[in-house]
């Protein structure tokens, strides 16, 4: 069979190409510059922009499933043209929020009306996030500077996310459901980075800081810390609005997302990875 991946660059698509070729799939991934993809050579590699359906016409000839990385506006189109050329099992990357009510997704809707088997996949926070945020300062000088301390939360492996979505490509009796993903265990902000000089062999200093001094020191970084800051430290809703909180905080309630989920063990069989093993995997990201 053959499998086309879009958003093959990004960081769970890299994940789903890898592992499905470890699978022994065939695999065509899509993005914009082929040339600078970087994906492995046993990969199918196209050029194609999401934002612009007709660019992707000749990239489902031949293909049965599909992981569908979600641009709202053209999904339609895309699922349509998917379709229409012959793909029967589409996997699409969603959000743990649209589970429990804080988003809806309209990506979703589109993939269930199309006459296609599908699956959500629907990670909560990526401990990758933390990557660029966190990479900076821990590379200047072994020290995170960041609110929240003793605040746990529960990110998931991007390797998990795409484990999740290849079990659902290749695998039998994962059509119709929705898997909500999380890591194995609350963590706080502190122990994350300890995970981090752990995996490094050295200590790496937390440092508390305000909400306030947090955003500036993410917005002087640039990049996605700059872009992310705000919702991050909580200034912004998930969907971009003002905080409605007389505190200043988002009103919006993520208390059901701060505990384990099991999709992962649900689709694949095995329990999550932690973040510590997520840590070691990137310890030279963070060197």
């Amino acid at each position: 069979m053959k499998v086309l991946v879009t958003g093959a660059t990004g960081t769970v698509g890299r994940q789903v190409v890898a592992q499905l070729l470890d699978a022994g799939a065939e695999v065509r991934a899509v993005t914009r510059d082929p040339a600078s993809a970087g994906l492995p050579e046993a990969a199918e590699v196209v050029a194609g922009d999401l934002t612009v359906p007709t660019s992707l016409t000749g990239a489902f000839e031949g293909v049965d499933r599909v992981y569908l990385f979600p641009v709202e506006e053209t999904a339609e189109e895309i699922v349509t043209l998917a379709v229409s050329s012959g793909v029967r099992r589409i996997v699409d990357l969603s959000a743990a929020s649209v589970t429990v009510g804080l988003h809806h997704s309209g990506v979703e809707a589109v993939v269930e009306k199309s006459g296609a088997d599908w699956t959500h996949v629907r990670p909560g926070a990526f401990m990758a996030n933390m990557l660029p945020v966190w990479g900076p300062m821990v590379r200047a000088d072994r020290a995170v500077r960041y609110p929240f301390a003793d605040e746990a939360s529960v990110p998931v492996h991007e390797a998990d996310i795409a484990a999740v979505a290849v079990a659902a490509l290749l695998d039998e009796g994962h059509a119709g459901k929705a898997y909500t993903l999380t890591g194995p265990a609350p963590i706080s902000t502190r122990d994350q980075v300890a995970a981090i000089g752990a995996a490094l062999g050295e200590e790496v200093a937390y440092v508390e800081v305000s909400r306030e001094e947090a955003r500036q020191i993410l917005k002087a970084q640039g990049g996605f810390a700059a872009g992310a800051a705000d919702l991050l430290l909580g200034f912004v809703d998930y969907d971009g609005g003002e905080p409605s909180g007389s505190d200043g905080y988002s009103e919006q309630d993520w208390s059901a997302l701060l505990r384990p989920w099991p999709g992962v063990t649900e689709a694949t069989g095995r329990p999550a990875r932690d973040f510590a093993t997520w840590a070691r995997d990137h310890a030279a990201d963070f060197a």
